[in-house]
């Protein structure tokens, strides 16, 4: 090895512990000091939801624009004010230099005489997403049956439907992902794998909810090196269990991260180990405690991050 490969070799080392230092970059983002380059060209992202804004969109986006996120996601209400001048929404999140990750489009009906109506409304919404400037549309269901057990059939059905909206989508350059949700067709674990068998991996992906998926009895790190070629996009939320059930009769509720029974550790060395590369997208559905802001939540679960995970925003 001649003494200029050394010496170029040195000067890109120190120049790499120099970068690293200095910014954001997760460890594991780190490629071969001894490749090409020392950074891959992009790295794990965050986002963070509106959801705990409870429809106050615009005060969602200054707040987390002030917080440092570079992206946020919005959600289907969203549509009432901007939903025929997609541009005005574009420009206030340039302004605020905000990227939509993803677009909360809902959940999709297994209804039969609804089909045609249930693929145009998540296509247009995917136009919408397309004309923001955005990235994804999330997709949920709410097929799951309140007087009998899910079947074979209707996991079939929604996974038909999913494929035809994914197909529209992609057409537009919006990829589709699904979100594993409690009280749908695709609460479980095992019922998130019949919707993934049931749809085209070409125009279907997972967005994992790793709280939902915690919560349906599954270990969302196990699910991201399962669907490590699938995944499209994450939420990263936390859950604890309730003493009683709330109004809604449920026995959990969703917190802060580092407050619940989630193990994030755990999810973020899945995360590198898979090499996922993308958006992780913070949620909190709703206020747990009401002395407290919603960037107040949002700050918590930030501090939970930069402090105990070593990771930045």
């Amino acid at each position: 090895m001649s003494f200029s490969t050394l010496a170029r070799r040195d000067f890109i080392l120190a120049l790499g512990a120099t970068t690293l230092a200095s910014t954001a970059v997760p460890v594991w983002a780190i490629d071969d000091v001894f490749g090409v380059s020392l950074l891959p060209a992009e790295k794990l992202r965050f986002g963070y939801a509106a959801i705990t804004w409870d429809g106050n969109d615009v005060q969602a986006i200054k707040d987390i624009s002030e917080l440092g996120f570079p992206g946020i996601q919005l959600r289907s209400n969203i549509l009432k004010e901007y939903g025929e001048r997609p541009e005005a929404l574009r420009a206030l999140l340039e302004q605020n230099k905000l990227e939509m990750v993803a677009l909360s489009s809902g959940g999709v009906s297994i209804t039969p005489d609804k089909e045609a109506d249930e693929i145009a409304k998540h296509i247009r919404n995917a136009k919408f997403v397309k004309a923001v400037g955005g990235r994804y549309l999330q997709v949920t269901d709410s097929a799951r049956p309140k007087d009998r057990k899910p079947e074979i059939a209707d996991f079939k059905q929604l996974g038909r439907l999913l494929t035809e909206i994914g197909k529209g989508a992609s057409d537009l350059g919006v990829p589709v992902g699904y979100h594993n949700h409690m009280a749908s067709l695709g609460e479980a674990p095992d019922e998130v794998d019949r919707i993934m068998e049931a749809s085209d991996p070409r125009y279907v992906k997972l967005e994992l909810d790793i709280a939902h998926y915690q919560q349906g009895g599954g270990d969302p790190a196990w699910a991201i090196r399962k669907y490590r070629d699938r995944l499209l996009f994450l939420h990263i939320k936390d859950v604890e269990n309730l003493d009683a059930k709330d109004p809604r009769g449920r026995a959990y509720r969703f917190v802060e991260l580092g407050r619940g029974r989630v193990d994030l550790p755990a999810v973020f060395k899945a995360l590198k180990e898979v090499k996922f590369q993308g958006w992780a997208v913070i949620e909190l559905d709703s206020i747990t405690d009401k002395s407290r802001t919603a960037k107040e939540c949002a700050q918590i679960s930030m501090k939970y991050l930069e402090e105990k995970l070593g990771l930045k925003i």
